[in-house]
């Protein structure tokens, strides 16, 4: 398999994200360039744990996925056999890294630094993965999975990352293996030629360039499933505070959050004309119940309305007609989600890798001269 220059890949097919400073790349979405209700896939952000594998067309229609470990009987398809053999699906769902917001933590958190812009809503095609696990009849120890890839760590010194499910998450149905995001091949860039899809789970959990799935009896230790990768702790911990790794839980469900699309930061508005707000609101397993904004840094809030709901697991249209006083203003969105869950307009619990910080966002600008 090959190396790509991948930063100049995402400078080429997507203009206008910006790449973060790390070693492995990461490249974010500015808010108001995620304002479609369908994330195009040129603005879509990208994470890689390690380098991008990428090969030959030959290698591409040669891919197989293999399954085996707890089941009666281990299997191996192409991608034509997966299309042949099952069912294809399709569903609009957000992919959104689990460090989304880490910049905001006032303490240090995690090492990449993400805003706002690790999250889009995009559509993906592919099989049930939980028709998979089923036609190789699952063996009633079963209780996790655990998916395998060619990736590897920069310095070539193991798998990047290993991640797997609970058993339950495997055979709900959004959980699914793509081949194409947004009615195309799914691209090299974003896992292809598959991925797993975890609607609801942290983008970790959609692991990129699967070539294998293994049943297990355990819990699965992979790669960044272990010492704290994509975990937080069961009660809450301060910063600086000494903690134990084993105490902490896997992150399976990712918190309400909101995004102002239109205006964008450092807008410039007419004095006394209705300023139009919109944006995306979503959340993780549990249904988004309504979406506010403020003005006046929280003190008041108006209520934005809703638009449909595209899918079960996407994000969905906000729009509210504000009347803001001349001069320096701040927008501030909050969502909050059916269980009473609601995003912190200040602060959230500090964790060690600086995850699900899901703090409203904020744009400012100007209204008149």
């Amino acid at each position: 398999m090959q190396r790509i220059d991948e930063r100049s890949l995402v400078a080429t097919t997507k203009p206008g994200l910006v790449i973060l400073p790390t070693p492995e790349l990461n490249a974010e979405t500015p808010a108001h360039l995620l304002d479609d209700d369908i994330t195009p896939t040129t603005r879509l952000f990208a994470r890689n744990t390690g380098a991008m594998p990428v090969f030959t067309a030959g290698q591409t229609a040669a891919w197989t996925l293999a399954v085996d470990g707890c089941v009666h009987e281990p299997r191996s398809w192409t991608l034509d056999a997966l299309r042949r053999d099952f069912q294809p699906v399709t569903q609009i769902a957000v992919l959104e890294c689990a460090g989304n917001g880490r910049a905001f933590f006032k303490e240090r958190a995690g090492t990449v630094l993400w805003h706002h812009g690790a999250v889009g809503c995009v559509q993906w095609t592919g099989v049930r993965l939980g028709d998979v696990l089923q036609h190789c009849r699952l063996r009633p120890q079963a209780v996790y999975t655990g998916h395998h890839s060619p990736d590897r760590y920069l310095d070539d010194s193991g798998p990047a990352i290993s991640r797997g499910l609970p058993i339950a998450k495997a055979l709900a149905p959004e959980t699914m293996i793509a081949f194409e995001l947004n009615g195309e091949p799914l691209p090299a860039l974003h896992g292809g030629p598959l991925r797993i899809v975890a609607p609801g789970y942290p983008g970790s959990a959609y692991q990129k360039w699967l070539t294998r799935i293994e049943v297990r009896d355990c819990e699965h230790d992979g790669e960044r499933m272990r010492r704290g990768h994509y975990r937080l702790p069961r009660t809450p911990l301060h910063y600086g505070e000494h903690y134990d790794n084993s105490t902490f839980a896997i992150i399976t469900d990712m918190p309400v959050r909101s995004l102002i699309t239109s205006p964008a930061d450092g807008f410039a508005a007419r004095a006394g004309e209705p300023l139009i707000v919109r944006g995306h609101a979503w959340s993780g397993h549990v249904p988004l119940e309504k979406i506010e904004l403020s003005l006046d840094g929280g003190r008041t809030w108006q209520q934005a309305t809703l638009g449909p709901l595209p899918d079960r697991f996407a994000w969905r249209r906000f729009e509210a007609t504000l009347a803001p006083p001349a001069g320096e203003v701040e927008i501030i969105a909050r969502a909050a989600d059916r269980q009473g869950g609601t995003q912190p307009l200040d602060s959230v619990p500090w964790n060690p890798g600086g995850y699900c910080n899901n703090l409203c966002h904020r744009v400012q600008g100007r209204i008149g001269g």
